[in-house]
């Protein structure tokens, strides 16, 4: 029987009914069982003075095979990103070096507090990022890129129909709830662009009948929203909700050019926003209406989207900067620091399906925990500890990271992966990688 104290927090319990409890947590055999008074003794005890206790983060839009190609394809807009770097970048990758660019996000991540992520990969080798997450301790749902149409797709990206629903079903079927219930699967059609009607069909379908979450991209950049309706007719989230591509159980990133229609079209459906506003910014994409969703009702969560758009995979950046512009959009007094950390936390949970397992601190749920100090000079004197995790602390601040009851980060050191032979492999495998590419 395993268990964990963490001992002298405040704890920042997020959820629906979020609490401020100044004392202890307990963990027995990966879940939640005590707060704020605990058993006197455990297997092991973490001291959380002068720290934030917190539900690890949840990040509901990030490409773990894109890590690799981190400042090779700065100060480009979205198609031309896609067109001349990432799409080439991701065609040349080996099952060996998208193992390696899963490994450097998840290290990242995991150090910087998050504890679990909604990942889109490439066409191909997704079982290698599926290798990592079960083997580092993240926990992910995961999705193999879909594609079989789009202009200027490089053959390494190019696939059939029928390859890309035969592939996710056996990904869905080898590796859904392995890892002791860590890893999920998701369907993950790219966008319109990239997907024929057929195929958007038929994975709409097999979603509902298998229970299986969508990820996918949608009204990121006024360029493809406009190549969207020349080729459809339709509205971006128009034309996916015609062909079942909308509900709960799907995850839309950016949604930064809807209509008032659209709007309430994802209220009525249910359907999830997957905000990335880091990525959204340096892309030069738009500044999404989120304190406009949030009052709509509809559900907004965070992501930092993929290395070589942001370029760090930092939920402190993230919930700090949705709210920053989001004040400068609508007011001073619009998407407060708990909104924000409600959004990187309980929503993201909510995002994946997840929100009954992880992205709150309650008895019963998975123990996915990140310790954060908040004892440093950018955040003291810290009156109110919500303030200073959500617009003050930074990812170097988080002390340790717990998931599923396993202490993956303990003082700030990654126990499951290593550092510096994961950054000397990235640097070896993206010079290999890009040669492959031909990308100077």
């Amino acid at each position: 029987m395993a268990t964990l104290r963490i001992i002298n927090g405040t704890l920042l319990t997020s959820g629906p009914h979020h609490q401020v409890i100044n004392g202890d947590l307990y963990v027995q055999d990966g879940r939640i069982t005590y707060l704020g008074k605990v058993p006197a003794t455990a297997e092991e005890t973490l001291d959380a003075s002068g720290c934030v206790v917190i539900p690890g983060f949840v990040q509901s839009h990030i490409h773990l095979c894109q890590t690799l190609f981190r400042g090779a394809a700065d100060d480009l807009e979205l198609l031309d990103w896609l067109k001349t770097r990432i799409w080439k970048f991701e065609a040349a990758h080996t099952p060996e070096s998208l193992r390696v660019s899963a490994q450097l996000a998840i290290a990242e991540m995991m150090s910087g507090g998050t504890t679990c992520a909604m990942t889109m990969e490439s066409v191909h080798h997704t079982e290698a990022a599926l290798e990592v997450v079960a083997e580092s301790g993240f926990r992910a749902v995961v999705g193999k890129c879909l594609m079989d149409a789009g202009d200027e797709v490089p053959p390494g990206l190019r696939e059939t129909t029928a390859h890309a629903r035969t592939e996710s079903l056996r990904l869905l079927d080898t590796w859904h709830g392995q890892a002791g219930g860590r890893v999920h699967i998701a369907f993950a059609p790219r966008f319109v662009l990239s997907c024929t009607e057929t195929l958007l069909r038929e994975i709409a379908a097999l979603a509902r009948e298998k229970g299986v979450r969508i990820h996918t991209h949608a009204a990121e950049n006024r360029t493809e929203v406009a190549l969207v309706e020349r080729l459809t007719g339709r509205r971006n989230l128009m034309y996916l909700h015609a062909l079942g591509l909308t509900g709960p159980h799907v995850g839309v990133a950016h949604c930064i050019w809807l209509d008032d229609t659209e709007m309430e079209l994802l209220a009525e459906t249910g359907t999830h926003v997957l905000h990335c506003p880091s990525s959204n910014l340096k892309l030069g994409s738009g500044i999404a209406k989120v304190a406009e969703m949030l009052e709509r009702g509809i559900s907004v969560s965070l992501g930092a989207d993929g290395a070589p758009c942001n370029n760090r995979l930092d939920a402190f950046t993230e919930m700090r900067t949705a709210a920053l512009l989001q004040k400068m959009r609508y007011g001073a007094q619009k998407l407060t620091a708990l909104d924000a950390f409600q959004m990187a936390t309980w929503q993201g949970a909510r995002a994946l399906g997840l929100e009954h397992e992880i992205g709150s601190l309650e008895v019963g749920k998975a123990a996915d925990i990140a310790v954060v100090t908040i004892d440093t000079l950018h955040a003291a004197p810290h009156p109110d500890p919500l303030s200073a995790l959500v617009y003050a602390a930074m990812a170097s601040d988080v002390r340790h990271v717990v998931i599923a009851g396993q202490v993956v980060v303990r003082n700030g050191a990654l126990t499951t992966l290593d550092a510096a032979e994961t950054r000397a492999r990235a640097r070896r495998e993206f010079a290999a990688l890009a040669a492959r590419a031909g990308v100077a």
